[in-house]
Order: structure tokens, then C-alpha cells, then sequence
């Protein structure tokens, strides 16, 4: 084992093109940590639907130079195979640790297997990237960044000339083509060669975004704005400005673009603790509403203001306003939204007689429902414009929002007041989670064995009428890991998190109203079942 593992991780340096990482590794062999060489020499990061994702550093296990170029070397070959020879392929980036170096790996790669690349011009949010692949007539895309994961980490998203992200069996097919690339002395990486974008690719979507508002609504609404740490400032601020709402008031201190994100535990609003800086900023303006992006801008959280206080919406709730407000505008087309969603939104659509789906998690998967007009996932994701960005975006949510928070304010009514009018037509739909962050992937996996050999007859009292398991598809769904438990009057959906090291529960439940007076009852009753349904199947997964 020691003289293995040394071997492989010397041969490994002895191609490693970042001095950075190189030096990391050498000191590692010269320390003979075997128990370190062995965790980043012990398998491959693993592409899949989510691309890349991992934690940077030196080996086959985690995010470097080396791996990314292997993984724009089968993309290239992929793409050959596919009869794309020649084609462009757009590259953008966030402003995490080695982006931009990953970037140029990439655009490098592309060029020399005999495509055309193109890079934006610095860090941007990723709708910008899924707007620039169509806008462009690329044959692929490829986004450097890990979203809302913690500063150690990077990633790499790929998308197709669909300007969507890739889903089975073309992640697999890249995925071979990766493992069949031997050493990178065959990968040729010039040192010119491709396009570094100007702003024109920037300026055509913030044109696109006028697309998401109506000409004639109210912009009125004042907001406060955090980028995370990220890099959606500047656009965010420009689309405000051109649709003509009043300029938001920053978070100064997560204002800068800063991969080391010294403000939040994580750099996700979801997150305890990362939205307090905006909820301080907000007690000192007094805006209509707060709205954070995550780092990569391609989520939109909301706030407002509750009682004497702020408080986060949850994604459910943004979902179901955006979606209300579009049906009222008369939007016409399919309404989409992932299992782990809210049924709030089929609701909606019923009522409106919009066609309404239900998908697998993710938005590669929401992008590609036929008729797309809305879609939306629970984790802060909405897609207003199918037709600019085939993917979740944060700056085209924001405007929407801001929009109908506008309309509202005219009428002097808030996005709670609509809420409530949900709640009165259709039933109190109360969501939570259950998130479990594990150090060690072997307990999530015996949380999903132990609910699928005693799955649990009843959570919090309500009888479990139907109970499926995910790995054999349905009907409408595609196999994928994960658990189904519908009880009367509430739902719960258990899977392993895609990108993160953590188990996810999704929870609903449904309480109907028959008066605006019960609605406080309603809620406590929701809280009551969420709570005791949180607390039955933690036992039930022994988590």
C-alpha cells in the first residue's frame, strides 16, 4: 500500500502542469503521508449530471488542473464523436480559488482538439453562460464554479448546444471518454488560440431580461442586495437600472467578488447565519423587500419583512408568488417544477388550465420539459425566461419578483398578503427539510438501506397510503436514488444531495382554510406536523 500509493501519486506530479499543486503533492510524498495520498489517490472524481464538484487540491481525487483538463479532453472527444468537429464551445467562470486557470485549461483543450472556443470576459453569474451558448449557436458550454459550495471547493458544469445541462446518457458517454484519456502528453493544450469575449455577449442578455417584465408594471419596490461573495453585483445592478427599479442598497461587506467568503459558514442563503448581514442592512433602510444571490447568481433568495422582523421565504413560497403572478399576466405554457417541490404549483396550474409537470430533481431535467413557460425547484431555483436561459437564474428571478412586490405595493399589499390569497384558494401548503451533513458518505447510504427494508407505516400519526422507491422509475420519472412517502394530507421525498455530502428530507404538508381568520391556526397546525414528522423520520433513517 505505501509504495503504491507513493508511485502513484510521483506520477502524478511528475505531470502536473500547476505549481501550486505540484509543490502540495511534493510535500506530501517527501512526508510519506500515506494516509493523505491515499484519500486523494484512492479512486477519480466521478463525472456525472452535476458535472465535476470536489474539494481543491493535488490527486484524482479532487479539483485541479490535471483533472479538469482530462475532463475538457473528453468533452472535446465526446463532442468529435458527435459530429461537432469544429464547433464552438463557450466557456465562462465564477471567481472561486483556480477558476479562470480552469477556464483557460479548458479553452486551451477545445482549440487543440479542433474546436473553437470562446471565454467571457471575466467572472460572470452562469445564466450569462447558459444565455451564451444559444446566443452563440455553441455546440457545448462549460461553467468553472461550485455554486454555493464552501470556499475549498470548485466544479465544472457542462452543458450542450440546447444551452440546457446534460443529462443521462451523455453524461456517462463524456465520463468514458474522460477514463480513456490516457497521459497528458497526448492532450494537446496551445497557448493561443481561442476567443476572450467582450462585453456584447453581456449586453444581449441584459437586453433579454426586458423580455421578463411587463412593459406597462409598476417598478417602485425598493430592495436590499447581497451578492454572497459572488460575482452577481454588477449584473444584477445593471438589469435593475435598465428595467428602471430604484438602485438596490449592497451589503457592503459580501459586495466584492472574494472566494474565501469571510462573512458566512457557507455562501449559500439557505444556510443559518448568511443572510443576517442583509436582515442588519434592511433594519437600517427599511426597503420592500431583501433579495440575495448565491455566489454564481443563478439562485434568488427573497426576505421580507414579518411582523417587527425579516425573514427568508422559502424557495416554495418564491416559487408559488412567481408563478401566480405569471398565470395573472396570462403566461401561457407549461408549468414545471422538480418532485422535491411544493404541490402547491400543480395547484396553480390546474386552476389557471396550464399543462403542469413534475421532474426529477435539478434543472436539467426543468429545462427540458416540453412547452417550458415556468420552472422552479424548492432549493431557491427559477427558471422566468426558458426562452433566454434554459437553466435557474438569479438576476431574471429577482426582477420578477421585484416586479410583482412593485404591483402589490401600489395596491398597498405585500408578497405575504399574497400568500395568504394562496392559502385561501388552494389549501396551506407548509414545507420544511431535514438536511444531514455527514463527514462520512457510508451514513447516508445506510439511512436510505434502513428506509428501504423498514420503510415507516406512519409519520407523525398520518398513515403512509403510498410508499415508493425512486430506484425503479414511475410512470413519468426516470430511476433516480430516492424515496417517495405520501401520507394523508402531507408528502415526504428523501434522497442523497447531488452536490453536497449531505442526506435531504423534503417535507409538505396541506391544511386547508376555509377563512382568512383560520389562517394563524393553519400555520400552527403545519408547524406542528412538520415538526413531528422531522422528528419521526429521523428516528425511522437512524439519522
Amino acid at each position: 500500500m505505501h509504495d503504491e500509493v507513493i508511485a502513484r501519486a510521483q506520477a502524478w506530479l511528475a505531470e502536473d502542469p500547476d505549481p501550486d499543486t505540484r509543490e502540495e503533492l511534493a510535500r506530501l510524498i517527501d512526508a510519506e503521508d500515506v494516509k493523505e495520498l491515499a484519500a486523494r489517490f484512492s479512486g477519480t472524481l466521478q463525472f456525472g449530471t452535476a458535472g465535476l464538484r470536489g474539494e481543491l487540491g493535488a490527486g484524482p481525487m479532487r479539483m485541479n488542473r490535471t483533472v479538469v483538463i482530462r475532463a475538457a479532453a473528453g468533452l472535446a472527444s465526446y463532442l468529435r464523436k458527435n459530429g461537432q468537429e469544429g464547433g464552438l464551445v463557450v466557456i465562462g467562470y465564477d471567481a472561486r480559488h483556480k477558476s479562470a486557470d480552469f477556464a483557460r485549461d479548458t479553452a486551451a483543450v477545445m482549440v487543440g482538439a479542433g474546436l473553437r472556443a470562446a471565454v467571457l470576459p471575466r467572472p460572470l453569474p452562469t445564466p450569462v453562460l447558459a444565455f451564451a451558448i444559444r446566443h452563440l449557436g455553441a455546440v457545448a458550454g462549460v461553467e468553472v464554479t461550485a455554486s454555493h459550495n464552501p470556499p475549498r471547493d470548485n466544479g465544472y458544469k457542462v452543458y450542450l448546444g440546447d444551452g440546457s445541462q446534460i443529462v443521462p446518457p451523455a453524461d456517462a458517454e463524456i465520463a468514458a471518454e474522460i477514463a480513456a484519456i490516457g497521459s497528458l502528453t497526448t492532450v494537446d493544450r496551445p497557448t493561443e488560440g481561442w476567443e476572450v469575449l467582450d462585453d456584447a455577449v453581456l449586453e444581449a442578455y441584459l437586453a433579454r431580461t426586458d423580455a421578463v417584465l411587463d412593459p406597462n408594471s409598476a417598478r417602485t419596490a425598493r430592495t436590499v442586495y447581497t451578492a454572497m461573495h459572488g460575482v452577481g453585483r454588477d449584473v444584477l445592478l445593471a438589469a435593475f437600472a435598465r428595467a428602471g427599479f430604484p438602485e438596490p442598497a449592497l451589503v457592503a461587506e459580501q459586495a466584492e467578488p472574494d472566494p474565501e467568503f469571510p462573512t458566512v459558514a457557507f455562501p449559500n442563503p439557505e444556510e443559518p447565519g448568511a443572510m443576517d448581514l442583509a436582515f442588519a442592512r434592511a433594519r437600517e433602510v427599511n426597503p420592500d423587500l431583501v433579495i440575495a444571490n448565491d455566489p454564481d447568481a443563478d439562485r434568488c433568495a427573497v426576505a421580507v419583512r414579518d411582523g417587527e422582523d425579516w425573514r427568508m421565504l422559502r424557495g416554495d413560497e418564491v416559487g408559488a408568488l412567481l408563478a401566480a403572478h405569471l398565470v395573472r399576466r396570462g403566461a401561457r405554457g407549461t408549468f414545471a417544477e422538480s418532485i422535491v417541490s411544493s404541490s402547491l404549483l400543480g395547484r396553480i396550474a390546474e386552476k389557471a388550465e396550464l399543462p403542469y409537470e413534475e421532474t426529477l430533481t435539478g434543472f436539467k431535467w426543468i429545462a427540458r420539459v416540453d412547452g417550458l413557460r415556468y420552472g422552479y425547484e424548492e432549493a431557491l431555483g427559477y427558471c422566468v425566461d426558458p426562452e433566454g436561459v434554459r437553466d435557474k437564474d438569479g438576476i431574471t428571478a429577482a426582477l420578477l419578483i421585484t416586479e410583482l412586490a412593485s404591483e402589490l405595493k401600489e395596491q398597498g399589499r405585500t408578497l405575504l398578503d399574497l400568500l395568504d390569497d394562496l392559502a385561501l384558494e388552494h389549501g396551506l401548503h407548509a414545507t420544511d427539510q431535514l438536511s444531514v451533513r455527514v463527514q462520512d458518505l457510508s451514513l447516508i447510504a445506510e439511512a436510505m438501506r434502513r428506509l428501504r427494508e423498514q420503510p415507516p407505516t406512519e409519520l407523525a400519526g398520518l398513515p403512509v397510503v403510498n410508499a415508493e422507491d425512486l430506484t425503479q422509475g414511475t410512470e413519468k420519472l426516470p430511476p433516480t436514488d430516492g424515496l417517495r412517502y405520501t401520507l394523508r394530507g402531507a408528502r415526504v421525498i428523501v434522497r442523497p444531495s447531488g452536490t453536497e455530502p449531505k442526506l435531504k428530507c423534503y417535507l409538505e404538508v396541506v391544511v386547508p382554510v376555509s377563512a382568512r381568520d383560520d389562517l394563524p391556526t393553519a400555520r400552527a397546525t403545519a408547524e406542528r406536523q412538520l415538526d413531528a414528522i422531522k422528528r419521526d423520520l429521523s428516528q425511522a433513517a437512524g439519522i
